[in-house]
């Protein structure tokens, strides 16, 4: 199984919205606020396989702006390895990159490093939102208008005010995931108050449509807590596999653009 691959996909799997592409004449960028993270961020978080201790995965916002094609973006990094002892079962070294038009919240380019035991890949895209384009190193592809990657779709739902959700209510997402369009969706289940390493914390609960795999088997076999503040940090994951069960777990955080503010 590819695990690590999947974990930073389910903390992915809230963004929000699809458009249709224009063309290059008439194309300006959509202008998103957001105020629920900015620069120098970072996320820590545990991973349970079962009752073992197994994984951790770290996300972080670069301190400053880096310019893609003279564009202001934020480079977010996220990061999954395996604990060397449990390397021996299953070692993850897992390297992801996204840099994040900081006015549309739309990815620019994308980077992916994986080690998951002997499997090996990497892949490099470049968005063109114009006309709804990726250009790859290994493929060209048409693809949705501010479609999104495994880690800028994050960051992109976390500037969404769920307040105004309504429980049961769904939304679209498209994903580019190793040279394919996934067009998925989420639900929103309402509120909830969990007990977490770092207090007690209240939350909007979703659920994420799944790829049925060798990983997942039902595409219901998620359920993520996103924090209900102005920060809407994702602070538990659990869904079921093949072969188990998977718990991530936020333990610590810093660089947050707001405070913790419903921390109990």
């Amino acid at each position: 199984m590819k695990a690590l691959k999947y974990i930073t996909l389910c903390l992915c799997a809230l963004t929000l919205f699809s458009f249709t592409a224009g063309t290059k004449e008439n194309f300006s960028y959509r202008q998103i606020s957001n105020k629920s993270f900015t620069y120098g961020e970072n996320l820590k978080y545990r991973v349970h396989f079962g009752w073992i201790n197994a994984a951790t995965i770290d996300i972080n916002v670069a301190p400053n702006p880096v310019k893609i094609d003279d564009r202001t973006t934020y480079h977010i990094t996220a990061k999954g390895r395996t604990k060397s002892s449990f390397d021996w079962m299953y070692k993850v070294r897992d390297h992801y990159e996204t840099y994040l038009d900081s006015e549309s919240m739309a990815p620019l380019k994308y980077f992916k490093s994986v080690r998951e035991n002997s499997y090996k890949d990497k892949d490099l895209v470049y968005y063109d939102h114009s006309i709804g384009h990726i250009k790859g190193h290994k493929k060209d592809m048409d693809a949705p208008q501010y479609v999104q990657d495994l880690v800028s779709s994050l960051f992109y739902a976390r500037t969404y005010d769920f307040e105004n959700a309504t429980i049961g209510e769904t939304f679209p997402i498209d994903i580019y995931m190793d040279q394919e369009i996934y067009n998925l969706k989420f639900k929103y289940l309402g509120k909830e108050t969990l007990k977490t390493d770092v207090g007690k914390v209240n939350c909007y609960v979703m659920r994420p449509q799944l790829v049925v795999d060798r990983v997942f088997k039902d595409e219901d076999d998620m359920t993520v807590w996103v924090t209900a503040d102005a920060n809407r940090i994702p602070v538990r994951v659990k869904t079921d596999i093949w072969v188990g069960s998977l718990k991530i777990d936020l333990t610590s955080y810093g660089g947050l653009a707001n405070n913790f503010s419903n921390k109990r």
